[in-house]
Order: C-alpha cells, then sequence, then structure tokens
C-alpha cells in the first residue's frame, strides 16, 4: 500500500528532501481549475459557491484521476463526497460513450439510504453542466420505479447493497460495464457485516476496474480487509485517525440517567439553542424523548428505521427549516445527514462503539465551522467514556452544572441495548471494531439500504423480503417526500436524471 506521495505535476522547486509531511502544504494554496478538472465541472462549482478544494480533495483527486485505487481516511464533513464524485464525473465525461449506450460505469455503494440520496444529489449538482444520467436505489420503497429508469440507462448508480442485489436478483441491473466502484462509509459496511454483501457485489462486477474505499475511520483490520478488494491502494489519510475535527468544542456532563431528560430540556431553553441533533442508542429511546421534549414545549421528531421514508424525509426537512428545534436520531438513521452549519449534536446516550462518537459529533463543525458536542453521562456509562477517551488520547472536559449533580449512590446497572435486550455489563456490551456489531443501537438486521440493521448481523431472508434501512418492513413509497434546501430531487431512488437538463427522465 502506497501512502500519500506528491502529484506528478508538484512544482519541483516547492519540494522538500524527504519531508513529503512539510509538501503538503503545497496543497493549501491549490484551487479546483489546478486539479484538472473539467470547465463544465469548474462551473458547476462556482454556482454552488465553492472556491478552494478541502485536503482530502486535493489529495484524492489526482489518484483518482489517474486511475489508481484508493483507500482515504477523512473525517464526516471534510466535503469526501466530493473527492470521488468530481473525478469520476470528470473521467466518465472525458470518455463518453456511444449515445445508443448507457450502461452503469460508476457504482457507488453506501450504508443508508440517507447517505445514499445525499450522493445522489451531490452527483446531480456536480454535473449540471454534463451530459451525465444518475439515479439512487436503496430499500423501503418501491422497487418497480428503479427498474423502468434502469431501463432508460444510468451512468452513475448510487445504491445499498441490499436492493442492489435484489435489483441484480430480478435482472433489472447489469454491472458488467462498471468501470469505477466507491465504497462509501467502507468502515461501517465492513465491519457490521456487509462484507457478505458487498463480496456478492463484488462478482457481478468485472475484475478490471478502479476502485475506491472512503470513510471516516479506518480499523488495522479493516485495513487488512480492505486489501483484498483493492489493487496496491494508495492510502490518504487526511486527519488523525479516530480524531474528532479541531473546531468541535465537546464537554461532558455527568448526570444521573432519570433526570437526562430535565437537563436536555433546561440546556436547550436556557441556551435558546434552535438547532440540535441529539442521538440514542434505541428506536424506542428515540421515539420516547421525542415525546418528552415536545412535551417540554420543545418541537421534536425522531428519525430511525421504524419510520417510513416519507416521514424521515419530512422530519429532517422541518429540521433543516427550523419548524422543529431538536431531531432525535439513531446512529445508522443520521448516516449521510448533511445538515449545513449545524451547531450542536447532544450524545444523550453514548454508543457502545467507541468510534461511532467521531461519526456522531461530526454532523457539527463541518466545513470549517465551529460547532458543539456535549455528552450526558449517566453512572451505567462511565466504562464507555473511558474507552472514548481512551480513542482519542485525551479527557473529555467536565463541566458541572449546579443542581445536576449525580447521586454517588446509584449503581451501575447493565445498559439498555435495543428491542429489551441488555448488554452484558454497566460499560461494554459490544466489540470495540470488527466482527458482528453487539448492538451499538436498536436490534435489526442487514445494511442501511432496503435491508438493514441498526446492529448485528445479516439475516437469511431472501432477497426480496428485504427491511428497511434499520429495521423495519415497509410497503413501498409512503408519502411524498418534502423537498427541503440542498433535498435531492432523486430522492428515493425512483427517479434517473440528465444532469444537464435536471429534468426527471
Amino acid at each position: 500500500m502506497e501512502r500519500l506521495s506528491l502529484p506528478s505535476d508538484y512544482p519541483p522547486e516547492r519540494r522538500l528532501a524527504g519531508d513529503v509531511g512539510a509538501d503538503l502544504e503545497f496543497f493549501n494554496i491549490m484551487s479546483f481549475d489546478s486539479l484538472g478538472l473539467s470547465a463544465e465541472i469548474l462551473r458547476a462549482l462556482s454556482d454552488k459557491g465553492y472556491e478552494q478544494p478541502t485536503p482530502v480533495q486535493q489529495q484524492a483527486i489526482p489518484y483518482i484521476l489517474q486511475g489508481r485505487d484508493i483507500m482515504a481516511s477523512a473525517q464526516t464533513g471534510t466535503g469526501k463526497t466530493a473527492a470521488f464524485t468530481l473525478p469520476i464525473l470528470q473521467l466518465l465525461s472525458q470518455n463518453p460513450l456511444a449515445k445508443n449506450r448507457r450502461p452503469v460505469r460508476a457504482l457507488i455503494l453506501t450504508p443508508t439510504r440517507e447517505l445514499a440520496a445525499q450522493i445522489g444529489e451531490n452527483v446531480v449538482e456536480y454535473s449540471t453542466k454534463l451530459s451525465i444520467r444518475s439515479l439512487v436505489v436503496f430499500g423501503g420503497v418501491s422497487i418497480n420505479p428503479q427498474m423502468m429508469k434502469l431501463r432508460g440507462g444510468v451512468d452513475v448508480l448510487v445504491a445499498t447493497p441490499g436492493r442492489l442485489l435484489d435489483l441484480a436478483q430480478q435482472r433489472a441491473v447489469d454491472l458488467s460495464a462498471v468501470e469505477i466502484l466507491v465504497l462509501d462509509e467502507a468502515d461501517r459496511m465492513l465491519d457490521m457485516g456487509f462484507i457478505h454483501d458487498i463480496r456478492r457485489v463484488m462478482k457481478l462486477l468485472p475484475a478490471k476496474k478502479q476502485s475506491l474505499m472512503f470513510s471516516a475511520t479506518f480499523s488495522d483490520d479493516i485495513k487488512v480487509l480492505a486489501n483484498t478488494l483493492l489493487n496496491n491502494p494508495a492510502l490518504v489519510e487526511v486527519a488523525r485517525r479516530n480524531a474528532p475535527a479541531d473546531q468541535i468544542s465537546q464537554c461532558v456532563h455527568l448526570v444521573d440517567k432519570k433526570r437526562k431528560r430535565e437537563l436536555l430540556s433546561y440546556m436547550i431553553g436556557h441556551h435558546d439553542w434552535r438547532q440540535v441533533l441529539v442521538f440514542t442508542r434505541t428506536k424506542h429511546g428515540a421515539n420516547h424523548l421525542a415525546e418528552l421534549l415536545n412535551k417540554d414545549g420543545i418541537k421534536s421528531a425522531a428519525i430511525h428505521g421504524n419510520k417510513s421514508q416519507g416521514a424521515r424525509t419530512r422530519a429532517l426537512a422541518d429540521f433543516k427549516q427550523g419548524e422543529i428545534r431538536v431531531l432525535v436520531a439513531t446512529d445508522i438513521a443520521a448516516r449521510g445527514l448533511d445538515i449545513d452549519l449545524l451547531p450542536h449534536v447532544v450524545n444523550y446516550e453514548l454508543p457502545q462503539i467507541a468510534e461511532d462518537y467521531v461519526h456522531r459529533i461530526g454532523r457539527t463543525g463541518r466545513a470549517d465551522a465551529t460547532g458543539e458536542a456535549l455528552s450526558l453521562v449517566c453512572v451505567d456509562e462511565y466504562g464507555l467514556l473511558r474507552d472514548i477517551e481512551r480513542m482519542l488520547k485525551k479527557p473529555i472536559p467536565r463541566i458541572a452544572l449546579p443542581g445536576y449533580d449525580p447521586d454517588p449512590t446509584i449503581k451501575a446497572e447493565p445498559l439498555q441495548t435495543g428491542r429489551g435486550s441488555r448488554s452484558s455489563g454497566p460499560s461494554r456490551g459490544a466489540p470495540s471494531r470488527g466482527g458482528a456489531r453487539g448492538g451499538a443501537s436498536s436490534g435489526g438486521a442487514r445494511d442501511g439500504n432496503g435491508g438493514s440493521r441498526e446492529s448485528g448481523s445479516r439475516d437469511a431472508r431472501p432477497p426480496q423480503r428485504r427491511r428497511d434501512a434499520d429495521g423495519a418492513s415497509q410497503p413501498g413509497r409512503s408519502g411524498a417526500p418534502r423537498r427541503s434546501a440542498g433535498s435531492s430531487s432523486s430522492y428515493a431512488g425512483s427517479g434517473a436524471r440528465d444532469s444537464r437538463s435536471g429534468n426527471k427522465k
């Protein structure tokens, strides 16, 4: 595996002998046009107000344009989606196929529906000046419209693994011409047992292709596994592994479990927080907390796998537009949420997987904006807090609020991990990484598309009986999704788009 090296056109006069790290200051003065992107893509970026590439874009794009396989580790909110979508669009547009042929040329796999929809939106935005058609497909909605759109031809397909395998089983998608494969949130897909789905997908792809893996974190075990899927990949590491962005302020409030909701309501009201993303471990916990906050006069909504796609879309749109103040989410349901300038993230319950802490708080502090991450920690979670601080290699500051000091006589109890099950002890109930997740959220089973669990290993249902993104079966499209600022017109995987005209085909 090759680590980050300087681009071939790096100015010799700026090369510092043997010190690639120092040379990386070169990246800080790069512009998008210096990356070799086409005029059409540059105009689309300019229309969006993007002027300078982020570090992961500066480092990954040259490799991808050279045709290299890469494994890129970058924190959420660093622009990693554009780091692979921009060069993919460049490569496809500069090597067009005959007009009567439109096979899937680029396949982007993601673990969740929300992340798939977000990537699909980005593909459309960046390709507005190009003749590129894209489609998003995932479960929880009717498969028939997706099959119809695929018949019309698609250049870029964004998919969750379960729904993609459903389509392949019904011979609705041909992946034999795929030139570029992307595994986004690769740690999550490989870590949660999705490797079996991925290997099935790999068998449908040509042997000769370019493969790209992007993720916020990569454990050493995941890197070893990734090397079986990638060919001599270049390794791009932008931020220290498992490190939150520097602009995120972190703190911990130690509080009794029964007083967490009271403290959260007080903090929101006292500081007049207008937009807060709150994480719970279970779907039931998310529903219950949202209900209690609404009773406290704080408009709230919950999103998780038992919610219909329409309900999840409406809740997110209301949150973005300021119609609700608090969005309560489980870990998997929140994957792919892209909320500009989100100021506050609250861990109402700590995650059982330490690395999920980084994913959670990475929803704030994006694009160099500042953010605040607050964790409400009861005695049951002290072990989880130690795991997180051990991973971060530093303590998280404690803040004491008069009147909310924890009762020292309360003893730790086993953690509730979903569907009535409890972890084996008060501080740990899951392996730190690798293998099946032992209950990081609320029950469930497979991938984050049309067939996933919020935790655990793959179930054995036949493909046509896939489950929704974190658990519940869904009867097709439920409700018309409400459009919001930044919502994708290819949302729900029901519409392929010609990015030049922006019209649904």
